[in-house]
């Protein structure tokens, strides 16, 4: 329960929600990217990645919903039946491996997300929707362990080409999709407990505040300048996790 929390872990808690959805809000996608390392230094994987699944979806839900004319739904088809069968191999994984082992596991992914990012430049070529498979999967099992399957959903959105209002919605409709598995799972498994339900409430107006204020924020800066930055930060966090 919250009580058993120390009132600096519920801070510091609060102070890494509000920057993570701040950058939500200006790309479309991240926070779980900028959330979950920094937020399983304080707390265990079992709480975090519950905390963040929960805010990511109610933040897609509003999205998806207002910018629903926008969706590829062709798209999201070929992706779902795989990130269904990641979630399911995923939430078993997470009852079954130690939070020492899974962190270990998360800090080497962010740190090759983060090095992956800061070395690719050029626009990708458009490729088939057969690459869904394998994006669907580790989208669905990586989100599910991490609260952080937007980088495989977003790479192959991206190289899918589509434009940018097609991208944002799109994205959020997979989560939302997608992400009613993960709770779904999380929910039977134990996994959505008082504690994280609690944390949800005192990070909801803060996740609120930081979505509208970096959606005026997102036409205002350079996306290269913000994509190098947010890696830059993710090579920290990753390195962080590795030395706990």
């Amino acid at each position: 329960m919250l009580d058993t929390l120390p009132n600096l872990d519920i801070a510091l808690v609060f102070a890494i929600v509000t920057p993570a959805y701040l950058i939500r809000g200006i790309a479309g996608f991240g926070s779980g990217l900028i959330a979950i390392p920094l937020l399983s230094l304080i707390l265990p994987l079992q709480i975090s990645v519950p905390l963040i699944v929960l805010l990511d979806y109610l933040a897609s839900l509003g999205h998806g919903v207002s910018q629903r004319r926008a969706i590829r739904w062709s798209d999201i088809r070929y992706l779902i039946p795989s990130a269904v069968v990641g979630v399911s191999l995923a939430i078993y994984v997470f009852d079954a491996a130690g939070d020492r082992q899974l962190l270990k596991a998360l800090g080497v992914f962010i740190i090759l997300f983060a090095l992956y990012s800061l070395l690719t430049k050029s626009q990708p070529p458009c490729i088939t929707r057969a690459w869904a498979l394998p994006a669907g999967f580790l989208g669905g099992f990586v989100g599910t362990l991490f609260g952080t399957g937007g980088p495989f959903y977003a790479s192959y959105l991206r190289a899918r080409q589509l434009d940018k209002a097609s991208f944002r919605a799109t994205f959020a409709c997979l989560f939302l999709l997608d992400g009613a598995t993960r709770l779904t799972g999380y929910s039977t498994s134990g996994l959505l407990t008082i504690t994280t339900l609690g944390l949800l409430g005192l990070c909801l107006p803060a996740m609120i505040i930081a979505l509208h204020l970096g959606g005026r924020i997102h036409a205002r800066i350079s996306q290269r300048q913000f994509q190098r930055g947010i890696s830059i930060l993710l090579l920290f966090s990753g390195s962080a996790l590795l030395l706990k």
